[in-house]
């Protein structure tokens, strides 16, 4: 089963309110995605910390209706 990109969006925001995220799918199969997300609760944090934020708010999304991320996140400016 896929998984929508709005889907992947809402349950990141959800977990950090505010993040500002880009999805991108990879493949057109609602399976492979890149997310980019900005958010002011990784600084401080080292990006296996904030990559850790992200895959949590997914939960058992992950290798389940999400097959494959590619993430990368940052602090805002």
């Amino acid at each position: 089963m896929a998984m929508a990109a709005e889907d992947i969006e809402r349950l990141i925001v959800a977990a950090l309110p505010d993040s500002e995220v880009t999805i991108r799918d990879l493949a057109g199969d609602g399976d492979h995605y890149a997310a980019h997300v900005v958010c002011p609760a990784f600084v401080g944090k080292t990006r296996v910390a904030q990559h850790k934020l992200v895959y949590d708010a997914l939960g058992r999304r992950m290798g389940g209706e999400l097959h494959a991320l590619q993430l990368t996140t940052a602090v805002p400016n």
